[in-house]
Order: structure tokens, then sequence, then C-alpha cells
């Protein structure tokens, strides 16, 4: 028995169908990552950024800039904006009208399958891969998102959270 036909697409195809250039800033997607612990979560995350058109927030950390360097292998500039003040900055995205959505485990946290895309402005917080979202910062979310899991682990890498989210919020998935 054969099956339908498979048609791969090629490069030239995915060309075509996406965007001409990359963007200069879509800003109305923006994931952050205020609490990075590893270089290469972030390099990942720029990628993930470029996919579903969203832009990266981060610290102003002395790493972050070679780490971000490293990781963009992209091409072109990718969409970064720099933070200063970790929770400022956040209280600054609220009073903009952002929602703030935060990856974190916690009792009022919303299934990653049950989170609408999103309709307006928001920004993901991702917090140390260690200890989470700091408390100052837990009271600046609008909503809290868990990614189910049926493993041993707690929780996922900081990059492969983050992707899950932004392709949810962005509607692709």
């Amino acid at each position: 028995m054969n099956g339908p036909q498979v048609r791969v697409r090629t490069p030239k195809d995915l060309r075509r169908d996406r965007r001409p250039h990359p963007h200069s800033c879509w800003d109305q997607l923006v994931v952050a990552p205020l609490w990075p612990l590893h270089g290469v979560n972030l390099g990942t995350l720029l990628r993930t950024c470029d996919a579903v058109g969203a832009c990266l927030a981060v610290p102003r950390l002395p790493w972050v800039p070679e780490a971000l360097e490293r990781g963009n292998t992209l091409r072109h500039p990718a969409c970064v904006h720099w933070t200063g003040n970790r929770v400022r900055w956040l209280e600054r995205q609220r009073d903009r009208g952002s929602t703030v959505v935060g990856v974190e485990l916690a009792e009022e946290s919303v299934r990653l399958g049950d989170l609408p895309a999103a309709r307006r402005r928001t920004v993901v917080v991702l917090g140390h891969e260690q200890t989470g979202i700091p408390p100052e910062a837990l009271d600046l979310l609008d909503v809290t998102v868990e990614i189910p899991m049926v493993g041993t682990g707690a929780s996922l890498n900081v990059a492969v959270a983050g992707s899950l989210v932004l392709y949810r919020l962005a509607g692709l998935l």
C-alpha cells in the first residue's frame, strides 16, 4: 500500500512564504529572561523570538552581550531590549498597558494548553533556573502559566519553557 505523497518544502519554498526581511522591532510579544543563569539559553530564545515574531528583553549583566553575540546564529541583528533594573522595568511594562505573564509554578497558574493567544502587547517573564521568579516580581504578574510535566523533573530549561510559551502566545500552537 502506498500512502499519500509527502512533499518536503525546500528552503526556497520556506523563504518565499516568510517575511522578506528581518524585523527591527515587533514589540507586541516580548520574552524577558530577567534572571538568566546560562548564556546558551539566551541564544536559543533569540532564535525562537525570530521564529514567532517576538523581541527579547535582557538585563545589563556583564556577560549577557557576549552570550547574545555567540548565540545569535540568525546572520542578522536581533531585536533585543535592555532592562536595567528588572523590577522597575516590569513596573513600566504594566504601566504601559502590557499583559505580564510569568512562567512559574503557582496555585493559580493556567495550564499551557489553556493559555490563549496574546491579543495585545504581552511580556513573558522567565525566572532563574533554580529559584524561579523573585517574590518582588511575582506581584507584578497578571497571570502565571504552568507547563504540565509527567516526568520526575519539577521544571524545564528556561529556553525550552520560554519557547513553548512564546509559540502558544503567538498563536502558533
